[in-house]
């Protein structure tokens, strides 16, 4: 990777990145609208990009799936759908540009949440052998608060700011805070829209980014649907899959979740009228600065 701005001179860069673990729900709909549209109002490019890093967890199909369900939805992308799976060429040559800050780790999370929750550096001098153990990055680039677009400033507790963290786990797969990273890097991603969900590990996004040496895109995180407080819908709960077979009901919702005046009229429209009606109409001022929004499905 060459070391350069993201907002190159191709401008706005966004992006959806889901988990082929399971179907769209509708809060991931919020999120790809979300998205889209913020990237169509900048007269953007829209990627999507399939995050099945964690191949355990990766459902036989669900790719399939999900781009057939944005499809309905009316959200296509720009550009071909790149699969973490295979890209692993390109996290282990950015683990080798890191070298120096690396270190092998056989701590585990029981012991960790013995410790009070937090890694405490316990194998940072140990020497360990990279081949048989979880490695950890060094924490040279700590973000104690960053300021999100939609979410104002965001404070991060020191302890958790400064905690050197993993990057390649102990069964080989490499972790979520390092091929994130590396995915926005190579696909120049210049502006960050997803859930609130993801709002903690941004910090440890925005270090490594620094750490790297490359430019830190910006962030807005939307509120997360929930049908009640502290029940997202998500994979792991549940959640419905979005109808594909009768897409405008939910689109509209999801519209208006987002803040959009949407009326009843438009009901009779087509996903493509309505989606080109919300592009002229979309901005992330008008979405409640909340991080949860519930919803009655």
């Amino acid at each position: 990777m060459h070391k350069e701005a993201l907002s190159d001179s191709r401008g706005y860069r966004g992006r959806f990145a889901p988990s082929p673990s399971g179907p769209l729900h509708f809060g991931s709909l919020v999120a790809a609208l979300a998205s889209y549209l913020d990237a169509k109002v900048h007269q953007g490019a829209w990627l999507v990009r399939m995050e099945d890093i964690d191949t355990p967890r990766v459902v036989q199909g669900a790719d399939n799936a999900i781009l057939t369900a944005l499809e309905k939805f009316g959200l296509h992308w720009d550009e071909q759908v790149e699969y973490q799976s295979q890209r692993h060429a390109l996290y282990q040559h950015t683990l080798t540009q890191l070298k120096p800050d690396l270190y092998a780790c056989n701590c585990t999370r029981k012991m960790i949440k013995q410790a009070g929750g937090l890694y405490q550096g316990h194998c940072k001098s140990l020497a360990l052998d990279f081949s048989e153990h979880a490695i950890r990055l060094t924490q040279t680039h700590p973000i104690y608060q960053f300021t999100d677009l939609l979410q104002g400033q965001v404070n991060v507790p020191q302890d958790l700011a400064d905690e050197d963290y993993i990057v390649k786990r102990r069964d080989g797969l490499f972790a979520y805070q390092l091929v994130v990273v590396v995915d926005d890097i190579e696909q120049k991603i210049s502006r960050v829209v997803r859930g609130a969900d993801l709002l903690e590990p941004t910090a440890r996004q925005i270090s490594l980014f620094k750490q790297l040496g490359y430019t830190v895109p910006e962030y807005a995180h939307v509120p997360l649907a929930v049908t009640e407080p502290g029940f997202k819908l998500s994979k792991q709960n549940h959640a419905p899959a979005i109808n594909i077979d009768d897409p405008i009901p939910e689109l509209l919702q999801a519209l208006s979740f987002l803040g959009l005046s949407v009326t009843d009229d438009m009901k009779l429209s087509n996903v493509e009228e309505i989606l080109t009606w919300a592009s002229t109409q979309f901005s992330l001022a008008a979405i409640p600065q909340v991080l949860e929004k519930s919803i009655k499905l």
